[in-house]
């Protein structure tokens, strides 16, 4: 049976983020235009990035150190998983007062189920995959903080909806100490329903979660969303992330 960890994170509450980002900040909670650190008006200062709740990283993780943009494809056989494809884009900043500041050189994983709603390197009720390492991999932010990947959309496997796991994590020797940020991306279930009518996913039939009846998306999950938009060959979205790694 699949299952994931009790949840970990919890959103910022209003008052939160009054503290951490001022009055003027607030609407920035639905996403923004500007860039890490840019200028929002002549006299202020408002963070464009987003601080986000960490989620429970599951049981599937593994820290293969497969460092690769396009993790489609099995390393053991190169055989590219089937799916619509999905570039992801993954701005990270670290949050000091009001300012975003790219957080560069951070090692960022990505992980999450085929089409067919199974992990790799792994062993399940339903499937063993161990020593296959299709849908994983790492890559470290660039100086403007930012980590691409390209991927497949996910597909859906009993008892959790349809998302995506990854985790960030900085070497100690750039901090006073190493750390580490877990969480998980989600969709819009329209836009899922969309994608999961085509091939490969429409074989499996309908799936049997929706976000509002998944444990872990109900503590947090609003603000995890992607927005993707349609590409030449399939879906590019990308993600803003704050990271306040000083309290």
């Amino acid at each position: 049976m699949h299952h994931d960890d009790t949840p970990i994170g919890r959103v910022l509450t209003r008052r939160e983020a009054l503290v951490i980002f001022g009055a003027s900040g607030l609407a920035l909670l639905a996403g923004s235009p500007l860039g890490p650190g840019r200028r929002a008006g002549a006299h202020s200062v408002v963070p464009s990035c987003v601080a986000r709740p960490e989620q429970t990283e599951g049981p599937y993780f593994v820290d293969e150190r497969l460092n690769r943009s396009d993790i489609r494809s099995d390393p053991s056989d190169g055989v590219r998983k089937p799916g619509v494809p999905l570039a992801l884009a993954l701005a990270v900043s670290r949050i000091s007062g009001r300012d975003c500041i790219p957080l560069t050189g951070a090692q960022v994983d990505l992980w999450h189920c085929d089409a067919d709603g199974i992990y790799s390197d792994v062993t399940d009720l339903h499937f063993r995959t161990v020593g296959h390492k299709f849908l994983r991999g790492y890559q470290l932010t660039d100086a403007t903080g930012t980590a691409r990947f390209t991927t497949i959309y996910p597909g859906w496997y009993p008892g959790r909806t349809v998302h995506i796991h990854f985790k960030i994590r900085t070497p100690a020797p750039s901090y006073s100490k190493a750390y580490t940020f877990t969480s998980q991306l989600y969709f819009d279930d329209p836009l899922t329903d969309r994608v999961h009518a085509l091939a490969p996913y429409g074989a499996r039939g309908s799936r049997t979660m929706r976000n509002d009846g998944d444990r872990i998306f109900r503590d947090g999950g609003p603000e995890l969303i992607l927005a993707p938009t349609a590409s030449r060959d399939g879906y590019a979205a990308s993600f803003a992330l704050g990271l306040q790694m000083d309290s």
